[in-house]
């Protein structure tokens, strides 16, 4: 425990009227679920849109010190192309150490600003650990400039598009990773079309003071309802997708973690980034372990931390997310094994409260994903 007061995101007292029940999270005082609860929550996302605070994740704006690409600086650290990036379009990468683990995932894109500069977004338990660390080690090629005045809000489901272009129709014309300022009931916004359900939908980069009238605004379309960490939790689970501090930490690699798409073809070529030496040796040679899906028999959830036992009962790794899918219909979860017991149907069991129960690796992601794609 501690005394550190929590911080309030700018729509705390929204929440607090929709009668949310609050919750710390990564310092923040954070709504986990409303009346309509997590199970209700989860499946109204999958079936329509879900609103979700996530103004607790750190945005910045990273500029060159001299003029010259502010990629080129991030790509010491991050193993994505991001010198590619053109306007408007966005990559999902890694922040690294020097030994190859991940310190964080995070989102950058780059704006339409004359200097490039990129528009980052970073995980709410690790951004001033990240904003530590690039100041260390690319300060002085670069600025890092903290969007404190910003909130973030995610519109996510197979209806956030129609409830979006009601208020900016041009929204519509983006596709996934896609990104762009927009002006929103009279508020110029920064929207992407990305989020972390596994579902199509866009990320909303929004002043402050305009949060809440907007917010307010976008839950009064029939489809749209107010949606809480837990339900965001189980959807990005059945999306198969990584939690920082869980389902990866400092000390695991991205190809541990089952996150390889993040490393850029000619970026692995040339090996120019932190911790290229252990995460190249491991694509050649493979990891000692590896993040696979799980599909445990029953109704018995298996939470972070259970063990994972083989056949004959030698402990074999550790589960990293667990819980109930309510999309899927049953538990779902995620951990490390070794690589020879990671092929899907490898027969495990999990230790559940001093019980072995029997599972089975499965495919990632346990839903489809359904983001929307521009055909070429």
């Amino acid at each position: 425990m501690t005394d550190t007061p929590l911080h309030k995101t700018p729509l705390y007292d929204l929440h607090v009227a929709r009668g949310a029940k609050m919750v710390p999270f990564a310092g923040y005082d954070m709504p986990v679920q409303y009346p309509l609860g997590i199970m209700g929550e989860h499946n109204h996302t999958r079936e329509k849109a879900g609103l979700f605070d996530v103004s607790h994740m750190g945005q910045a704006m990273v500029r060159s010190r001299d003029g010259s690409d502010p990629a080129a600086a991030l790509e010491k650290l991050m193993p994505g192309a991001l010198q590619s990036l053109q306007p408007g379009k966005m990559r999902y990468t890694l922040l690294l150490n020097d030994e190859g683990g991940i310190e964080d995932d995070l989102m950058v894109t780059r704006t339409h600003e004359p200097d490039g500069a990129l528009y980052v977004v970073v995980n709410a338990g690790c951004k001033d650990k990240d904003y530590d660390i690039i100041e260390e080690k690319l300060g002085h090629l670069i600025t890092l400039e903290p969007l404190e005045d910003k909130a973030l809000i995610a519109l996510q489901g197979p209806k956030a598009e129609a409830a979006l272009a009601q208020f900016a129709p041009e929204v519509a014309e983006l596709g996934f990773m896609e990104a762009t300022s927009v002006t929103l009931e009279g508020v110029v916004c920064w929207i992407s079309r990305s989020g972390y359900t596994g579902e199509d939908g866009y990320e909303i980069s929004v002043p402050e003071e305009a949060v809440v009238s907007l917010t307010e605004r976008l839950i009064r379309h029939p489809d749209v309802e107010l949606i809480g960490l837990g339900a965001r939790d189980s959807l990005r689970l059945e999306a198969g997708l990584c939690l920082s501090g869980h389902d990866f930490d400092a000390s695991v690699s991205p190809v541990e973690a089952g996150v390889t798409f993040a490393l850029g073809k000619k970026r692995k070529e040339a090996g120019d980034f932190a911790g290229a030496s252990r995460i190249l040796k491991e694509l050649s040679s493979g990891p000692a372990k590896v993040r696979v899906g799980i599909r445990p028999e029953g109704r018995a959830p298996a939470r972070e931390g259970t063990e994972i036992a083989d056949e004959a009962g030698a402990v074999i790794g550790v589960v990293t997310s667990g819980g109930f899918g309510p999309t899927v219909g049953g538990p779902v979860a995620m951990g490390f094994v070794p690589p020879a017991l990671s092929a899907v149907g490898t027969k495990l069991n999990l230790m559940i409260r001093g019980k072995a129960h029997p599972a089975t690796v499965a495919a990632l992601p346990f839903v489809t994903q359904r983001y929307k794609r521009k055909t070429a």
